[in-house]
């Protein structure tokens, strides 16, 4: 189990501030090509091509993905400026990639950036990594190095009035301006503190966060369940026309 309880304090004090809300694992060359299956029942010889790119994912985004990434958490937001996403976690197999539910999320209150700064109240775009997870709660069953402890606590209110609580009982942070293979209470920031940090998937609280996605306590749940580091998961995250691109 991985403890950081002397950074704790710190980023408590630091989510009062800025909320969750960030370095970017470096992109390798996505796979595009494509390989065919045999379809099911007669004529034998025929064959569909199946292809090798999530769908809504362009070229750039698409170039981004690590060839090794196996799982690949997409997270689509409505636009630009919308706190208002889906969550769907991709699984790659012999025939393609597979598509797990979709499921309802918030991202930061003012959208979506390329170029996340904290305070901007903007959730940042592009690929990261995921390899580390923690929270108030004891670990769910995940795969991932979870760091479980007091440091979680969410204390307040969010944007919209609604309590705070328990929305870190569990959480996965995204290699957004942070130090892979930590906790997610470490306060390392390569690109330094003004890009922001603490960009984390937790419990979703009923509203738009700081810069974090949230999502339903059961999905946060069975998405810990699913990740694997053998795996090597990644997120894919911003709005429909950024991904897109």
């Amino acid at each position: 189990m991985i403890t950081h309880r002397s950074r704790a304090a710190l980023l408590a004090a630091s989510l009062l501030l800025t909320g969750c809300g960030g370095a970017a694992t470096a992109p390798k060359q996505g796979r595009t090509a494509t390989v065919t299956e045999a379809a099911p029942g007669p004529p034998a010889n025929s064959v569909r091509t199946v292809p090798q790119r999530i769908p809504g994912l362009g070229t750039r985004t698409w170039a981004a993905v690590p060839a090794d990434a196996d799982q690949v958490v997409v997270v689509t937001g409505r636009g630009i400026d919308s706190p208002a996403a889906t969550v769907v976690l991709y699984r790659r197999t012999a025939a393609g990639w597979r598509a797990g539910d979709s499921w309802p999320a918030h991202n930061a209150l003012r959208g979506w950036s390329d170029h996340h700064m904290g305070g901007d109240l903007r959730s940042p775009i592009g690929v990261y990594g995921l390899t580390d997870a923690g929270g108030l709660l004891s670990d769910p069953g995940t795969k991932l190095p979870y760091d479980h402890g007091g440091g979680f606590h969410s204390p307040g209110t969010g944007f919209e009035g609604e309590s705070l609580e328990g929305s870190f009982d569990h959480v996965i942070a995204i290699n957004y301006n942070r130090e892979p293979g930590t906790s997610p209470l470490d306060w390392t920031r390569p690109l330094g503190a003004g890009r922001g940090g603490g960009i984390w998937l937790h419990v979703d609280h009923g509203g738009p966060t700081h810069g974090c996605v949230s999502i339903a306590e059961q999905h946060m749940k069975e998405l810990l369940r699913a990740l694997d580091p053998a795996l090597h998961p990644v997120v894919v995250m911003g709005d429909q026309a950024s991904l897109a691109r």
